[in-house]
């Protein structure tokens, strides 16, 4: 018989069971949603927890010159750290299977004989991070270690000091180059240069090292995972590092003397366009950019544009006599000031009665008036077509970083003025590595080949990857580039500066040029310019043309500054790539006058 005092127990009994088998059905439930619901991701969070893993930095790759001589790479240094945290828990540990071999008061002793410190010095970065915060796990011991300080911390086999990897870049010849190597910022992001142009084969892949580490911070045997990193390709320029240091030396020289502001000296070989050497004055040095102003951490030969004068008139002559409107001996009548048709009034540079000026030599005198004359024979769009093929207007294939383009107004837009000027090198603009690869055209028989500065990016595997073979364009006929070579000799040889620009045992080419610099508000500065001087060797087989520019010069203001360095810079680079002497005499002299 049930009595109410049994249904009673009864009930408890089964609500007692409904609470156990709901509070087991949790723990089941939870017990599948642990290990099979969401094991992997318990399983890589519990793993995480005793995890540690560091980048391995890969090197970026190197930059070196023509000959291999290194310009820059890659140098690690370590950043060590210690551990407060784990240091005191070693300090208050007591059982004696757990506690550390070496006690902090004689291990900071050795750290600091490592890192340069004292011992006191070392302990006191730890009790001042603990004082800060008891369970502070960082205290930054000595940043920018060398291998050697780094594998003697290693080797203390200490728990508590981290040392991690950190790449900086170096520049072993400083200076050399400099404007054209570039250099990375404090981030490690690439700025100006071919630091920044070949970044893509320069860069580096990062790898990794992992490990599990068990109680006190300790690496477990055997839990080491690495991912290898892959380094940066190097790059090999066109450049002869040995060519460009004598360069930046003399230019620097002769700036300095001539009381210019800057200076350049640019090599271009004729047969293939490459730049074999690209000086600068100032030059940064990318160890420490902070010698120079910023203005001058960029390269001046890309990134300067200005109107390139009389050195531009030989690209007149050969528009001209590539059109058949004249030939070296056509004649013009030419007084020293001229009021053209339109309006407009021309003076040349210097004094003279009128003359019966031939093409040569309007220009070996670099008479305004004279190629006024002859270039005006051309109409404007044709002559603004040929500017053009010489490469004015464009950037340079190089593709240089702060490249500028110059600037060429439409021939349609051209007033009675910029008619004239457009045949004597105003009214446009040009940077120096435009005027070098102009003049690489009238030395290579009128082909115009695209200047270049790389040879190829060779991947850390060994694999080179040659660069894209240049283009090329006839952009004249072989004879007109013969005849301006022919009246080019000529300047060189009657011109004002015979004696000081004269190259023992070569027969050269040469243009000057001196123009005025532009205020920015449309109105040229008094008595300011910008010369320059570009020549051709051996003229009757050239070989590379150098041309030196000088910013604002105020010892002598004329072209007759550069005489000196475009001298030296010729004879030195004719000696780098042993050119044998002319061995052909100069045909008889053109004459200047009909």
């Amino acid at each position: 018989m049930t009595t109410r005092a049994t249904r009673g127990t009864r009930r408890r009994t089964v609500v007692a069971l409904a609470v156990i088998l709901a509070v087991l059905s949790a723990f089941v439930f939870r017990l599948i949603d642990i290990q099979v619901v969401h094991a992997d991701d318990n399983v890589a969070a519990s793993l995480s927890k005793l995890s540690n893993s560091n980048p391995v930095p890969g090197a970026r790759g190197d930059i070196v010159d023509e000959n291999g001589t290194v310009l820059a790479s890659d140098a690690f240094v370590y950043d060590a750290q210690l551990d407060p945290k784990l240091i005191d828990d070693y300090e208050k540990q007591t059982d004696p299977k757990k506690k550390p071999k070496m006690p902090w008061a004689e291990a900071s002793e050795k750290i600091a004989a490592v890192v340069g410190m004292t011992g006191d010095d070392v302990r006191k970065l730890v009790s001042d991070a603990l004082a800060k915060n008891p369970n502070s796990q960082y205290a930054k011991l000595k940043n920018g270690l060398s291998t050697e300080k780094y594998l003697a911390l290693r080797d203390l086999g200490l728990a508590y000091i981290a040392n991690k990897p950190r790449a900086i870049r170096v520049y072993p010849n400083g200076a050399v180059a400099g404007n054209i190597v570039g250099f990375l910022n404090g981030e490690g992001k690439a700025q100006y240069g071919i630091e920044r142009m070949d970044q893509q084969c320069l860069a580096a892949t990062n790898g990794s090292i992992s490990y599990k580490k068990g109680q006190g911070g300790v690496r477990i045997p055997g839990s080491e995972r690495i991912v290898g990193a892959v380094d940066g390709g190097t790059v090999k320029l066109t450049l002869d590092s040995d060519l460009q240091w004598y360069l930046q030396q003399m230019i620097g020289e002769q700036a300095q003397r001539q009381g210019a502001k800057a200076a350049t000296a640019t090599v271009v070989e004729v047969k293939t366009g490459k730049i074999r050497a690209a000086a600068e004055y100032p030059s940064v040095d990318p160890n420490n950019v902070n010698t120079v102003d910023p203005e001058y951490w960029r390269s001046h030969i890309f990134s300067d544009a200005y109107e390139p004068g009389s050195t531009f008139k030989a690209i007149t002559a050969a528009t001209v006599i590539d059109q058949g409107k004249a030939t070296p001996l056509s004649h013009v009548t030419v007084p020293a000031r001229e009021k053209f048709p339109n309006g407009t009034v021309i003076n040349d540079a210097f004094p003279h009665p009128v003359y019966d000026y031939t093409l040569a030599g309007a220009l070996i005198d670099s008479s305004n008036v004279g190629l006024s004359k002859f270039g005006t024979q051309v109409d404007p769009a044709t002559r603004a077509e040929y500017l053009e093929r010489f490469g004015v207007g464009q950037k340079t294939a190089i593709g240089f970083p702060a490249e500028q383009s110059g600037l060429l107004r439409d021939p349609a837009k051209w007033d009675g003025t910029t008619m004239y000027t457009t045949t004597f090198g105003q009214a446009f603009t040009v940077t120096p590595a435009q005027i070098a690869g102009a003049y690489q055209a009238l030395a290579n028989d009128g082909k115009k080949i695209d200047l270049s500065l790389v040879e190829s990016c060779t991947d850390a595997d060994g694999t080179v990857h040659e660069a894209a073979a240049p283009q090329s364009e006839q952009i004249i006929k072989p004879e007109t580039a013969a005849a301006v070579r022919q009246m080019l000799e000529n300047v060189a040889v009657q011109g004002g500066n015979a004696k000081t620009t004269k190259v023992d045992g070569y027969r050269i080419g040469l243009k000057t040029g001196t123009a005025q610099k532009t205020d920015g508000h449309g109105k040229y500065k008094s008595g300011v310019f910008f010369t320059s001087m570009v020549g051709i060797a051996p003229i009757e087989d050239p070989q590379y043309v150098v041309v030196v520019t000088l910013d604002e010069p105020t010892k002598m203001r004329s072209s007759a500054a550069n005489a000196a360095a475009f001298q030296q810079a010729m004879t030195q680079v004719l000696k780098t790539y042993h050119v044998a002497p002319s061995s052909e005499p100069m045909g008889p002299l053109l004459p200047k006058f009909n």
